[in-house]
């Protein structure tokens, strides 16, 4: 069991679990303003937090958010506000302080060295010493015992102290990261996106670890923009939009209408936009594509037409992300034929898929998509530099300058200007910058791999309303995505994966979400 030194959980009268009803809260942040230059990232913005409760902090991407929350952990100063904890007035100025006190975050990126052992990561800066804390000598099986103790309490046995973090699952580096969150005997864990890249089942684990967690006394800050899980596993919801505070809410008096009311402050009577598919001609085939890997894709066929939005389902592993690699020459196939337009086509680099008229979206903008020391304008023409080349060999920069503010104008981007750099912005601008990057190659076919993860219900609204007119432009779209409404509400047709092979294809409109998991699970086992 965790300790409790400060005695704050006592006065928390018996009851359900994880309620907390003493009114004493162990986290007040008052009147938080914060600016960055061009922005009001907070305006006079409140969050109170009680012991013993998940507290979800929800709003659209660029409401404040995660700015709130590194105020909170030390990584931001506030320009205006205070903040108490405990009862007592607190002054975080750097991140070992608010570790000091009980607090830890774990971001939606984890921090974790991947060629260091599981209780190596745990203890970093913390090793204990044979000797004392001066030696230079680490005491590797007090460590090991430590770190064993601490997983057996959080029922994290399927993973070994001795474990390296590059062997682990996504979910199992990030139960990790809570696991050192613990060992901090933290009394408040931020979560930033916990599950963003969790299956169901992984996700069900981590909700086991949060109420087992919530249950002993830690308060829980969720950042989510799953509505359906926040309304699952919170107790109050706080919901900001704009840099300001909208308000506080038990969760049992919330539903998902009235969340995304006061995120976006606008109805989203449809969470999908409605249209008429005008499905023409075939566009793309792609017939027996195999991996030289034994354990990836083999025999994957498929066919695109024109107008159509194409959904590729599956559990996580089903090697979705890779067979769409390998269609955009950045995997190699020892085995199959592309077809564009009924033709055979050859497609071995990112050159020759643009080229072709081939656009992809990567699922990890972070880290695949953006260069975020480069601005949005930079970000945005660097896939079709070559065109602004002129015949002295020289850029065209009132050209790109030109281009970036149409981009600006048509995708709604919110960006303080074309100069900005683009880590600056939100989840959902971003991926917006990503989606006209995409477009000024004029692409007839876009692959787009979860292009909607981490963003909020407005900014997906928006790249939902994108897809549909590039749709209706005629251009064929690939989406993979592993949040099942978002499939059966954006596609015409769905190609269900199961363990590296097409198990189905099938008819959004006609299909079920049963059909789809049935599927999706065929070759499973």
């Amino acid at each position: 069991m965790l300790d409790d030194p400060e005695g704050f959980l006592k006065g928390l009268h018996p009851g359900k679990a994880g309620e907390a009803r003493e009114v004493m809260y162990v986290l007040e942040m008052n009147h938080v303003s914060k600016a960055f230059p061009g922005v009001k990232a907070l305006d006079d913005v409140s969050l109170k937090v009680r012991p013993g409760t998940v507290h979800a902090l929800m709003g659209e991407n660029g409401a404040g958010k995660s700015t709130l929350m590194k105020c909170l952990f030390g990584l931001y100063s506030m320009d205006e506000g205070d903040i108490a904890f405990n009862g007592q007035p607190v002054n975080i100025a750097s991140v070992k302080e608010a570790l000091n006190l009980g607090i830890s975050m774990i971001h939606q990126e984890l921090h974790l060295i991947p060629y260091r052992s599981v209780m190596e990561n745990i203890w970093l800066g913390r090793y204990p010493r044979i000797g004392g804390s001066k030696s230079p000598v680490v005491d590797h099986k007090k460590m090991y015992e430590m770190t064993a103790s601490l997983l057996k309490e959080l029922n994290l046995t399927t993973i070994q102290p001795t474990d390296l973090l590059r062997t682990l699952s996504v979910s199992k580096a990030q139960s990790v990261e809570i696991a050192k969150a613990v060992s901090y005997e933290s009394k408040i864990i931020i979560m930033d996106e916990p599950s963003s890249s969790l299956t169901e089942n992984e996700v069900e684990h981590l909700f086991t670890i949060i109420r087992s967690l919530r249950d002993r006394g830690v308060a829980i800050i969720y950042i989510s923009h799953k509505m359906e899980e926040i309304l699952k596993i919170s107790d109050e919801v706080t919901i900001m939009r704009d840099g300001k505070y909208v308000g506080t809410w038990p969760s049992s008096e919330l539903t998902t209408a009235t969340i995304i009311k006061r995120m976006v402050g606008r109805d989203l009577t449809h969470r999908f936009p409605s249209a008429e598919s005008n499905i023409g001609s075939e566009l793309l085939r792609v017939e027996n594509y195999t991996s030289p890997n034994p354990r990836s894709f083999k025999d994957v066929s498929f066919t695109l037409h024109k107008g159509e939005i194409l959904g590729i389902g599956g559990l996580v592993g089903a090697q979705r992300t890779e067979v769409m690699e390998a269609v955009f020459g950045l995997r190699l196939h020892n085995e199959g034929t592309l077809y564009l337009k009924g033709k055979p086509v050859h497609c071995n680099n990112a050159y020759d898929a643009k080229r072709l008229g081939m656009a992809l979206l990567t699922e990890e903008r972070r880290a695949t998509g953006i260069f975020p020391v480069l601005s949005v304008q930079e970000n945005l023409v660097i896939a079709n530099i070559a065109s602004y080349v002129n015949k002295s060999g020289l850029l065209n920069a009132a050209k790109m300058a030109e281009d970036t503010k149409k981009s600006i104008k048509d995708l709604d981007i919110k960006t303080p200007s074309a100069r900005t750099l683009i880590k600056s912005l939100s989840g959902g601008n971003q991926q917006k910058v990503l989606f006209a990057r995409w477009l000024l190659t004029t692409p007839e076919i876009l692959i787009l791999d979860e292009p909607t993860r981490g963003i909020d219900v407005g900014a997906k609204y928006e790249i939902y309303v994108i897809m549909r007119e590039l749709a209706a432009q005629g251009k064929g779209v690939i989406m993979i995505s592993s949040e099942m409404p978002e499939l059966l509400g954006m596609t015409d047709r769905i190609v269900v994966m199961s363990e590296g092979r097409v198990a189905g294809v099938v008819d959004s409109k006609k299909t079920s979400q049963e059909e789809i998991m049935e599927l999706a699970t065929k070759y499973v086992g």
